[in-house]
């Protein structure tokens, strides 16, 4: 299985998913259109899930995401509360302290989906 990278853009977040089980999303997500976009991430983690990694990380950074943006995460932390139990998933959703809709957005998420292990991590 190969590694996964998208460069981040103006509208868009770097997506990095690697085989090692460790993933990372960061900056700001408004695309065109939403899900064609993250198709390819969707694609790759559902072939992942078939043979994952004893532990999988994602360590997640979103400064801003749009509405569509909002579902598709809504999506992605679904797939991952699907397959928890074939690999021990932790998110690290990680929020600079003056980005108040970031860490409450966190806090939904954390919510919304009680069994996955989501930390929400202060930026440094």
């Amino acid at each position: 299985m190969q590694t996964l990278q998208i460069e981040a853009t103006k509208y868009t977040p770097y997506i990095k998913m690697d085989p090692s089980g460790i993933f990372e999303i960061y900056g700001k997500s408004y695309p065109e259109n939403t899900f064609e976009f993250y198709q390819p991430m969707i694609d790759w983690l559902e072939e992942y899930f078939q043979n994952p990694k004893q532990t999988t990380i994602l360590n997640m950074e979103i400064i801003y995401f749009n509405s569509s943006s909002s579902k598709l995460l809504f999506d992605l932390f679904d797939l991952l509360e699907e397959n928890q139990g074939k690999t021990d998933i932790t998110i690290n959703w990680i929020y600079d302290e003056e980005n108040e809709t970031a860490l409450e957005a966190g806090e939904e998420f954390l919510e919304d989906f009680e069994t996955l292990k989501i930390n929400l991590q202060q930026k440094p």
